[in-house]
């Protein structure tokens, strides 16, 4: 009774969780924010001054840049015309009020107009509107952009927009097929995926009002990461799941032993697999960075929950259908020929093969005493090991280490704003535009709090700057709510000179920038005014930049050395060993150099990349690392079971033929659900997609396949050391 019980009380839990989550894909975006400035650390200088800048400014409005460009000079009609258009735009929902008025440029080939948007509207929406609204309105062959932080941001939203539907869709489609040809099942592969979508519903639950509580900060970005992982994940477990289900069903006719069996064969794997994952993706909590910090919690929930549910609804499901779930090849007690890769190994080989026979059987000889399962491609690998262990760990080290030589090649020192989102974008454009009519920097000025005693001193420091155009003040008085102000003091517009605003003895000076404000110019300019005011705020959407990119630098440098600590000590405690963690950890990291290398050569010179974010590496890193333990976890686990009972030599070879179908199998699903990051048109997804995905297969095919095996194989027993085992 409790056996049927159990199972359905499983399965209707899961049903419930699922069925509360599941809506809650379409409302994401209620929760998560792609503000850069938010993630910054509270000590960070753009930090500081965004949260003061309402005290000096009436309105936390967005800006946006409207450009107006033509191939011939402006005629008078032409730029009325497009003054006319400006004024009409505070009719867009969304909108403020205080729309500045259309400027000329100098050349008289473009204008420009400064429009805030709400920040409590859907900037994108908004952005859209507006860009439609102007050019419905301004003369033929007048050109309109709608750029600035809004427009930016309007890209962003616009990137992340299939986040919900695109992304999952491609990610569970791509499952699905490699499922269906694991398996060649009709049943089983919609089972393993059920599995995975559930735990995903159910994570997103427990995130959605963790983020709605204000206890995490969710962004499009770690939105995807957690999809990504947590199907994945959730499939790679289940992969493990149901390969020890099919093995026990080979022993037992009774479905309830096989799941209970089975069930204890992969606690441990997974429980240690998932915890290494939890370990690494927790270290991120030291992170300066909010946007890398909240990513851990965020993505150690999805884990958990993948666990969760490869261990109770994934084996609640299997009782259920029993050997059905496998139809058309269910499984039958001592049936050897169930297995493909036993009929592979069994079949007649060919007449033209009869020459290699005593070559095929010399390879053989070493695995001739394995299980059942050791049959096949993997019996014909764990033989390769067995015969040239000290070779096949040598080579396979050596085009390892040509891979990880090109790592210096990486480009990950930060890119440009405008280069966040791949393919089209009016908001690259028109900052394009505006750069070549106008100083690069308008409507993205470098902010500075300055004591109001010291404004006049500021204001020459900054405009002796060769990279600062001009500098207002923010005037409550003023026209346009700022005042220009030259070293001989503030503008006076003919009349007395407005008064600056002055909150807490500070005023607000605005510096314009001749150069665009993601550029590295720009950044060069901020720097040097940084070192030239060394007790005043800095902040701005260069500010902002900077200071990410260098709390990116600095969490590299942290996060990575403790997370491979973390991950040693908790190999150290689930193989009873201090040689084999070591060694495991180091191919673990010598993969990753060479997935970062190759990456630095596809990113230059075949994707022409511009570069790359500094949390890439991080990120890879955490990944791929905490990941591709996963998998020697699957192996060197399996590995020790069976030396226990037949000896480290033979335990190798029995593991990694017994491990190497469903191990690869994961690889590969794992690779593909990162691959589908890609169909999200964001840079750093892009980019972490194909390290993520490259690195995984990597790992999987060369590393656990032929280097881990043939470097254990060759030390012997000492592995284990200082275990029992070893001796």
């Amino acid at each position: 009774m409790i056996r049927v019980t159990l199972p359905a009380l499983l399965i209707v839990a899961w049903l419930a969780g699922a069925s509360f989550g599941g809506p809650l894909f379409g409302k994401i975006s209620e929760v998560s924010s792609n503000e850069q400035t938010a993630y910054l650390p509270e000590s960070a200088d753009a930090t500081q001054v965004q949260e003061r800048l309402g005290e000096f400014q009436d309105s936390d409005a967005i800006p946006a840049i409207a450009v107006f460009t033509s191939n011939d000079e402006l005629t008078d009609d032409e730029q009325q015309r497009i003054t006319d258009a400006v004024t009409q735009v505070t009719g867009v929902d969304g909108v403020a009020d205080d729309v500045s008025p259309a400027l000329p440029s100098e050349d008289g080939l473009a204008m420009q107009a400064f429009v805030p948007i709400d920040s409590s509207a859907d900037v994108g929406d908004v952005v859209t509107a507006l860009g439609e609204k102007l050019r419905g309105s301004v003369p033929d062959g007048v050109d309109v952009a709608v750029t600035g932080p809004a427009g930016f941001t309007a890209d962003l939203a616009a990137g992340f927009a299939g986040i919900d539907g695109l992304l999952l869709g491609v990610a569970l489609i791509a499952v699905l097929i490699i499922l269906v040809l694991v398996y060649r099942s009709v049943l089983l592969p919609f089972v393993v995926l059920s599995t995975s979508l559930f735990a995903l519903c159910v994570a997103l639950l427990v995130v959605w009002w963790l983020a709605k509580w204000d206890v995490l900060l969710l962004s499009g970005q770690t939105q995807g990461i957690l999809f990504i992982l947590v199907i994945g994940a959730a499939t790679d477990y289940a992969l493990l799941f149901v390969s020890r289900f099919r093995e026990e069903l080979r022993r037992s006719a009774d479905k309830g032993s096989a799941i209970t069996a089975a069930w204890k064969g992969s606690l441990e794997p997974i429980l240690a697999s998932g915890g290494t994952v939890i370990a690494g993706l927790l270290c991120l909590l030291l992170s300066d960075l909010k946007s890398n910090s909240t990513l851990g919690p965020v993505a150690a929930i999805g884990i958990v929950f993948a666990m969760l549910s490869a261990l109770t609804l994934l084996p609640a499901l299997l009782y259920a259908f029993g050997r059905t779930a496998f139809w058309p090849r269910a499984p039958r007690i001592d049936d050897r020929r169930d297995a493909p890769e036993e009929r592979e190994h069994s079949a007649p080989p060919a007449r033209g093969a009869l020459a290699f026979l005593p070559v095929a059987r010399a390879v053989t000889a070493p695995i001739r005493t394995l299980s059942p399962q050791a049959a096949g491609l993997w019996g014909r690998v764990a033989a390769l090991v067995a015969r040239r262990p000290r070779w096949v760990w040598l080579l396979t080290t050596a085009v390892l280490i040509a891979g990880a030589a090109f790592v210096p090649q990486l480009q990950a020192d930060g890119v440009p704003q405008s280069d966040l989102v791949l393919g089209a974008s009016e908001a690259r454009d028109g900052q394009a535009a505006l750069g070549e009519h106008f100083p690069g920097g308008s409507g993205s000025p470098a902010y500075v709090i300055a004591p109001e005693d010291e404004m006049q001193e500021t204001v020459d420091a900054l405009l002796s700057n060769d990279g600062v155009t001009d500098v207002s003040v923010s005037a409550a008085d003023a026209p346009s709510g700022s005042a220009p102000v030259t070293s001989d003091g503030i503008a006076s517009f003919g009349g007395p000179a407005p008064e600056p605003t002055v909150e807490n003895g500070d005023v607000l000076l605005q510096a314009t920038l001749s150069d665009a404000a993601d550029s590295t110019s720009a950044i060069d300019t901020v720097r040097a005014l940084r070192d030239d005011l060394p007790d005043l705020l800095v902040g701005g959407v260069t500010a902002t930049a900077i200071d990410t990119n260098d709390a990116s630098i600095h969490d590299r440098g942290l996060i990575i050395p403790i997370v491979l600590a973390v991950i040693l000590v908790i190999l150290m405690l689930l193989l009873r060993s201090i040689l084999a963690p070591i060694l495991l950890v180091l191919t673990t990291v010598l993969s990753f150099g060479t997935a970062m290398g190759v990456s630095a050569l596809v990113f230059n010179h075949v994707l022409g990349f511009p570069g790359a974010d500094p949390a890439v590496p991080l990120f890879g890193f955490v990944f791929l690392v905490a990941l591709g333990i996963d998998y020697n976890i699957f192996l060197m686990t399996r590995v020790r079971e069976e030396s226990i009972a037949h000896g480290t030599r033979q335990g190798i070879l029995r593991g990694l033929s017994v491990t190497g179908g469903v191990i690869t199998s994961a690889g590969v699903v794992l690779a593909a659900t990162f691959a589908a990051l890609a169909v999200i048109p964001i840079l750093f997804l892009a980019q972490l997609a194909f390290i993520v995905a490259f690195g995984v297969l990597l790992d999987t095919f060369v590393v656990r396949s032929l280097l881990v095996p043939a470097l254990t194989y060759d030390i012997g027993r000492k592995i284990w050391w200082p275990s029992r085992l070893s001796r």
